[in-house]
């Protein structure tokens, strides 16, 4: 493996990892989970019938962008849902006026992308057996 590859797994191991790690903790408790976003978003404009939706889906849709950024399948289509997924959480958080979550979500945009851009030195771990 070359020291861009090695770079590249270094890079998004952190942002695989916390993708994983929110879906995992999530998941056990995915109905007090839904109910407390559901609960959070009471007082906006965003209604019920999306936010309740959404709140079961997103810890699987976490868990799966984390597996795939640490497993490195489909680095391009991953970093550009992952970035999707950002937007839509900085949307939410706007309404509640959350700043300081849509900062740390802007950083998580902005990894992304770094990721999307050097996705060619991306190795599928499951793929790749030739370490050096």
């Amino acid at each position: 493996m070359k020291k861009e590859n090695i770079a590249y797994l270094l890079c998004k191991l952190p942002i695989g990892l916390s993708f994983l790690g929110h879906g995992l903790v999530r998941i056990p408790k995915l109905q007090k989970f839904a109910e407390g976003m559901q609960h959070s978003f009471e007082e906006t404009l965003l209604p019920a019938a999306l936010v309740q939706p959404f709140a079961l889906l997103l810890p699987f849709i976490e868990l799966l962008l984390g597996l795939f950024l640490i497993i490195g399948i489909k680095p391009k289509i991953t970093s550009i849902a992952g970035s999707i997924l950002i937007c839509i959480l900085i949307f939410g958080c706007s309404f509640l006026e959350n700043w300081q979550a849509v900062f740390i979500q802007m950083f998580y945009g902005a990894y992304l992308s770094v990721l999307y851009l050097f996705s060619d030195y991306n190795i599928n771990i499951l793929k790749s057996r030739n370490i050096e």
